[in-house]
């Protein structure tokens, strides 16, 4: 039987998974990525440090599953939309104020540009129109600019830029191919005009500033695309032996690592229901929410429509969060009870979140009406969706003098209801526009989470489907693979082989849903009294 190896490069580590083609994952593999924060707002990788790390992950998950490097048929990578500088012949290129020369990577979620968002914004342009009419500081452009005006002799040095799924796949086989999933979600290319380069809107570029990117057919961002899972070229021979295979084997298109999550859940016991009225919920340290439509939809707040970044001749929506495990880790560990309760959950081999669960537990049946005075505005990072406003903060309500572990259970429960209300008001404005999502398809870290599935269904009123796979992020990028190795006439037929089952939350309606329908206006009211705060305090800059 043919295997196929997924990688998925995350915020904080390098994972590798080895699957046969029913989906069964044999073996996987971790290694840790190092993070830089050279500033506030700045987040900083080494491109040598994550090779590394997905190098380790590789080996130790063929060293698991019992498997020889030439029992690979195909792999997919897929990565955080970060950017990768790179000078001649793959040559460093430091992105970092202090000048150290490994730090080439900038981190999805630095902030360095939230100006040049702003002033992208305000300039312009149709591409804009793709992205809900905002760009976020999270996306490539406004990196870009940054990066041109503060580091000019970075710039000048600079030969390509990456989205890291293409970096991975261009150090894996040497050839320039970019994805359609990077290059449109993240760079603005308008992938329903063609994947020879006719997507980039040269007037947009020179208008923001970025004329250089036109220069040579757009050599140095991509002029050539193809639709993730197509053959993007065999695997060099220096790459297989830092990974332990054998040179030759099919290396897929890549994706964003949550886009690879929505591969590998959206055709969960699939069968005869229609894809469009899914949305996939990719919920780890942020929470991605993406779903596929057959015509266009504009949805102001949401990036989108991408053309063809998940599956040939679909659009795609995405909404999210940029914060979501980050954000319960965050008000948890601010807490007095955060020290006592950690050392607690260490000596019994729990979760932190699993003795919170009991707290709330203990506090009474009907554990959801227990934060009924307690509410979490929860744009601790700016709003990603709907409101695409990366300068709004959050906050907590109803606090009182009790600084005890019951107290604690209170915040967590509000936080964790607060992001199912964000998943509420993305579902409503994409449903406000035409899409047909009903069913919420769950994956990451927090799909683990009871608590975070039950609150999700009560509030959005939706059902909730969780994979009986424990690495669908993995799977998605073996998926890659599989179809690139010509294994499957195309992904949607590797996702229906080896997607598998999973189990059904549903929402309990009625009285529950009354409730959180109430929590639900608490939840926007606190939004615009933020704004009126920051308007009262006469705040202009975003930034801050």
């Amino acid at each position: 039987m043919k295997n196929y190896l997924g990688v998925d490069v995350g915020t904080g580590s390098a994972r590798a998974g080895l699957f046969d083609g029913a989906g069964c994952l044999l073996g996987a593999g971790t290694v840790e990525i190092e993070t830089f924060r050279p500033a506030p707002d700045f987040a900083q990788q080494s491109s040598a440090d994550i090779w590394r790390a997905v190098c380790g992950a590789v080996r130790a998950a063929l060293e698991e599953a019992g498997v020889t490097g030439n029992e690979v048929a195909g792999i997919g990578f897929d990565a955080t939309c970060s950017l990768v500088v790179s000078g001649r012949e793959g040559a460093l290129v430091t992105i970092s104020p202090d000048g150290a020369a490994e730090q080439d990577v900038v981190l999805w979620m630095d902030h360095r540009a939230l100006e040049d968002a702003v002033e992208i914004n305000a300039i312009g342009g149709a591409p804009l129109e793709y992205v809900g009419g905002t760009i976020s500081p999270e996306m490539e452009l406004p990196k870009l600019r940054w990066l041109k005006r503060e580091m000019p002799e970075s710039w000048a040095k600079a030969h390509r830029f990456w989205d890291l799924p293409d970096w991975l796949v261009h150090r894996a086989t040497g050839e320039e191919t970019r994805s359609l999933c990077s290059t449109v979600c993240k760079w603005s290319y308008l992938g329903h005009k063609g994947q020879n380069g006719e997507g980039w809107d040269d007037g947009f570029l020179r208008a923001i500033g970025l004329d250089d990117l036109t220069e040579s057919d757009h050599v140095a961002i991509g002029k050539t695309h193809a639709a993730p899972g197509k053959y993007c070229g065999s695997l060099g021979a220096a790459a297989a032996q830092d990974m332990g295979l054998v040179p030759g084997i099919a290396v897929a298109a890549s994706m964003i690592d949550a886009h690879a999550g929505a591969v590998g859940t959206l055709g969960l016991s699939l069968a005869e229901e229609d894809i469009t009225r899914r949305l996939a919920m990719i919920a780890g340290t942020s929470t991605c929410h993406i779903g596929l439509s057959h015509a266009a939809i504009f949805v102001p707040g949401v990036w989108g429509p991408y053309y063809g970044v998940v599956l040939d001749e679909y659009w795609a929506l995405e909404g999210g969060q940029s914060a979501a495990g980050a954000l319960i880790d965050a008000v948890i560990s601010r807490h007095s009870a955060a020290t006592a309760l950690a050392e607690h959950a260490k000596s019994n081999g729990q979760r932190v979140t699993d003795v919170l669960d009991a707290e709330l537990a203990k506090m009474g049946p009907d554990t959801h009406l227990l934060s009924v005075h307690r509410h979490v505005q929860p744009d601790f990072h700016g709003n990603r969706s709907p409101l695409a406003e990366p300068w709004r903060r959050g906050g907590l309500d109803g606090l009182t003098l009790d600084g005890g572990i019951k107290d604690l259970a209170l915040d967590y429960l509000a936080t964790v209801q607060a992001l199912a209300y964000g998943t509420r008001q993305i579902l409503e404005a994409m449903r406000a526009k035409g899409a047909n999502f009903d069913t919420l398809v769950v994956s990451g870290g927090l799909a683990k989470n009871a608590l975070y599935l039950r609150e999700h269904a009560d509030a959005t009123g939706c059902r909730i489907l969780v994979p009986d796979q424990p690495e669908p992020v993995l799977l998605g990028a073996a998926m890659l693979g599989a179809a690139a190795a010509g294994d499957f006439n195309n992904l949607p037929a590797a996702m229906a082989a080896m997607s598998g089952k999973g189990s059904t939350v549903m929402p309990r309606g009625g009285a529950v849903a009354a409730y959180h329908n109430q929590k639900y206006q608490v939840f926007q009211r606190m939004q615009a009294d933020h704004a009126a705060y920051r308007a009262i305090m006469n705040t202009q800059e975003t930034s801050q």
